[in-house]
């Protein structure tokens, strides 16, 4: 029987925590027959991923694909999930572990971006005429005024990063107004008030703020209290919100493509045994005998043209080709770092390795206990956050974003 496991983030806002179970639902509405789907978090709730494991092993599952409700690949994606599946190939030796692909970049979250901001709601500033609150009106805006402000969670991940910008620029190709730019709530630049202040100096008179974000939590909340500050603050400029992702049927019909990729054997992933993992391992201490019988092909689309890489690994697979296509044009960047934002690194890997032995030395035990809700490097990592979640801290992992981003480096060095 085949399982399909979704593996969420985790929220400190319970109701995002809902939230992804609800939609869990959803997707096991529309999951094949006699296919069992179950939640699990990495981080700071239940079930962890050992308990969403087991509880697929103990409704008959003898496969068992998991794929990662995250919005790119990053830490998380690279390191976390492909650790606790080498754990339970161990523990559950009879059961064949599929790694999925996050959401990603797809044409599917670019059409539900477009129905969002469908939706989106104007921000109303007030104003007081004989000490009556009423609703400034709106002045006509056209489309050659109006700019979307796409707002992110940012990432450690250059990888993801530069997703981020990619998706923006679909979606602006997809839009009728002029301008539409990229920011983030939190770890990296632009920031969200630097994104705002970019709209109005390229002279929008509308903004339109795009979260893109899964779920609600702590994040989607702070986002609404700052474009109402913002708004009150220029209410010369007319200022709407879109919703974050939420239910969408599109989103539905992504993840169980997603799902049906790792159980057709077409996975094309950020994987267990990408360079960049391993090149944090080393850093972690983390001794990996990979048992990842499956075959991950990192061909990202990303129409990118940049550099060919051949690099030599001796990992008993290929790390041969990365295509990169740089094709963005974005004129976004003003920032105070030169951050390449389009060097994308996209991997072509094909797995073929097969040792089962269990030397693993984890310092992040993210299926087994919940560290990361009472981590000691929680404080320290205070205020960072990576993609695909709606943390308002860091979780103790992206130490490990910071060491891929690191490994990056070494890997793109000649």
């Amino acid at each position: 029987m085949n399982a399909i496991l979704l593996v969420g983030h985790g929220s400190r806002d319970p109701e995002g925590n809902r939230e992804l179970m609800e939609f869990a639902r959803a997707v096991a509405e529309k999951a094949p027959e006699n296919t069992v789907v179950e939640t699990c978090f990495l981080e700071l709730t239940r079930p962890s991923i050992a308990e969403g494991v087991t509880a697929c092993v103990d409704k008959g599952a003898t496969r068992v694909v998991l794929v990662p409700i995250i919005l790119f690949a990053a830490g998380h994606a690279k390191i976390d999930i492909p650790n606790a599946i080498d754990r339970a190939k161990i523990r559950y030796p009879q059961v064949e572990f599929v790694y999925g692909r996050p959401i990603g970049v797809h044409e599917k979250v670019v059409q539900i971006m477009q129905t969002r901001l469908q939706e989106a709601q104007p921000v109303l500033v007030t104003a007081n005429q004989g000490g009556a609150a009423v609703a400034a009106p709106p002045a006509p805006v056209t489309d050659e005024e109006t700019a979307v402000l796409v707002l992110g969670r940012g990432s450690s991940d250059p990888d993801a990063n530069s997703d981020f910008f990619k998706m923006t620029r679909m979606l602006w190709e997809k839009l009728p107004y002029k301008w539409a730019e990229s920011s983030f709530i939190g770890v990296t630049q632009p920031s969200f008030p630097d994104g705002l202040q970019r709209c109005l100096l390229l002279g929008a008179k509308k903004i339109v703020i795009m979260p893109y974000f899964l779920f609600t939590g702590v994040l989607i909340k702070r986002i609404d209290e700052m474009t109402a500050e913002f708004a009150a603050a220029h209410p010369d400029v007319q200022v709407e919100i879109g919703g974050y992702f939420g239910f969408h049927p599109k989103l539905v019909e992504l993840v169980l493509e997603r799902a049906n990729e790792g159980l057709n054997g077409r996975v094309a992933a950020n994987c267990d045994n990408c360079q960049f993992r391993l090149e944090a391992a080393k850093h972690h201490h983390h001794h990996h005998d990979h048992d990842h019988g499956h075959d991950h092909h990192h061909d990202h689309d990303h129409d990118h043209d940049h550099h060919h890489h051949d690099h030599a690994h001796d990992h008993s697979h290929d790390h041969h080709h990365h295509d990169h296509d740089h094709g963005h044009s974005h004129d976004h960047h003003a920032h105070e770092r030169d951050h390449e934002h389009d060097n994308e690194e996209h991997h072509t890997h094909e797995h073929a390795v097969s040792s089962r032995e269990a030397s693993l030395d984890y310092h992040h035990d993210h299926d087994g206990e919940l560290h990361h809700s009472h981590h000691d490097h929680e404080a320290a990592l205070h205020n960072q956050d990576e993609e695909g979640g709606d943390e308002e801290n860091i979780s103790p992992e992206d130490a490990g974003h910071a060491q891929i981003a690191a490994a990056s480096e070494r890997v793109n060095r000649p």
